[in-house]
C-alpha cells in the first residue's frame, strides 16, 4: 500500500513538535523554486501575508543538483521554513527525450534540499509534488492511499518516480528523526506565469493563448482536438498558495494530501468558458478524429478540507485573472 502504516502514522505524528508558521513573520522562509508559477504564487502570497524575511534565488545563484552548493547555502542562511516547489518539469515530448534528466535532476534536488534542510535545523518542511503521482487506473476520484497500488502512466513515470521519493523522504525523515517535513500534491494548476508556450503548454493555458491568437487574427473558427467530453480539475495557482500556508500553519501529519478544486469541467466546458473570457467570437469545431485522452482524471481532497481548508476562487474568475496576465506580460 502507499501510505504508510497505522502505527507509524501515530508514532509519526505524537512525536514531532509542529511549530506555529504564524506566530513569527520576520522568520527566514526559503522558497525553493520562486520563479515558477507556483513558486511566484507562493511568494505572493507570503508577501500579502507580512513574511518580508523570504531568502529566494535564482537557479544561476543556487543550482539545488549541486550538493555542495546546497549544502553551503543552508549552513550559512539558517532558513527556519523551507517551501520546495523547485523542479524539472516538461511535457510528454520532454519526459520521453530526456528521461534521464527527469530522475537524476529531481531525486538530486529533493535529497539535497530535504537533507540539508534537516541537517542545518530547519523548523518545517513542505514538499509540492504532482497528480502523475498516482497509477494510471486509479479509482476517481484519486485518494491519497491509491499511491504504488499500480502501474504508472509510462509517459512520465521518471518524473513522478522521483516526486514518490520525495514524499517518501519527508515520511523517513519524520519516522527516523522525529522532523516535520510534510507533503502536499495539487491538482492541475493554471494563472500568472503560467507557461503559454504554442507547443508544450498544458490545455488550459494553450486554449487561452489559441482564441486569442484568433481573435487578434479575425479568424472565424478554432478548431480543438477530440469531443470535448473528458472531465478535467483545475485549482487556480494562488489556491495553491493558500493551502500551502494553511498546511505550513495546521497540518503535521505523516501522509502526503491532496490539494484540488474538487470540481469538475469538461473539456467542452473549458474551452467555452475561456472562449467567452478572451471574447473571441468565431466558432469552436471539435475534430472528433483526434483522441480524447484519459476519460475522467480527478482528486479526491476530502481530507484537505476535513482540516478546514477550501478553494476559494470561481474557474471564470481565475480566467479573467489569468487572461489580464496574459494580456500583459506575454501575447505580443
Amino acid at each position: 500500500m502507499g501510505g504508510a502504516t497505522n502505527a507509524e502514522a501515530v508514532a509519526a505524528s505524537a512525536e514531532t513538535g509542529s511549530v506555529s508558521f504564524f506566530s513569527d513573520k520576520s522568520a527566514k522562509i526559503f522558497v525553493a523554486g520562486h520563479r515558477g508559477l507556483v513558486g511566484s504564487a507562493i511568494v505572493r502570497k507570503l508577501r500579502h501575508l507580512g513574511f518580508m524575511n523570504l531568502v529566494l534565488r535564482t537557479h544561476a545563484e543556487l543550482d539545488l543538483s549541486r550538493q555542495s552548493d546546497v549544502e553551503a547555502f543552508f549552513a550559512s542562511e539558517k532558513p527556519q521554513f523551507v517551501i520546495l516547489v523547485a523542479a524539472k518539469v516538461g511535457g510528454i515530448h520532454a519526459n520521453s527525450t530526456y528521461p534521464a534528466d527527469f530522475i537524476a535532476i529531481n531525486l538530486q534536488i529533493q535529497t539535497n534540499v530535504i537533507d540539508s534542510a534537516y541537517r542545518n535545523g530547519v523548523k518545517k518542511l513542505l514538499f509540492l509534488g504532482s497528480s502523475c503521482i498516482y497509477p494510471k487506473f486509479a479509482p476517481q476520484p484519486i485518494p491519497e492511499d491509491a499511491l504504488l497500488t499500480g502501474p504508472l502512466e509510462p509517459t512520465n513515470e521518471w518524473y513522478a518516480i522521483a516526486k514518490i521519493s520525495g514524499i517518501k523522504m519527508c515520511q523517513a525523515y519524520r519516522i527516523q528523526h522525529k522532523w516535520d517535513a510534510i507533503s502536499g500534491m495539487p491538482t492541475n494548476l493554471y494563472g500568472p506565469n503560467d507557461n503559454f508556450h504554442p507547443e508544450n503548454s498544458h490545455v488550459l493555458p494553450a486554449l487561452m493563448r489559441r482564441f486569442h491568437e484568433a481573435k487578434v487574427r479575425g479568424a472565424k473558427e478554432v478548431v480543438v482536438w477530440g469531443t470535448g467530453s473528458p472531465l478535467r480539475e483545475f485549482l487556480h495557482v494562488d489556491d495553491l498558495a493558500d493551502a500551502c500556508v494553511f498546511l505550513m500553519d495546521s497540518y503535521s501529519g505523516l501522509g502526503h494530501l491532496n490539494v484540488g478544486s474538487g470540481k469538475e469541467v469538461t473539456i467542452k466546458e473549458l474551452a467555452e468558458l475561456v472562449k467567452e473570457v478572451v471574447g473571441f467570437e468565431g466558432d469552436l469545431v471539435w475534430d472528433t478524429t483526434k483522441p480524447d485522452g484519459t476519460p475522467r482524471k480527478l482528486m479526491d481532497s476530502s481530507k484537505l478540507a476535513g482540516l478546514g481548508w477550501t478553494p476559494k476562487i470561481s474557474l471564470k474568475d481565475g480566467l479573467v485573472d489569468t487572461y489580464k496576465w496574459y494580456l500583459e506580460n506575454v501575447q505580443q
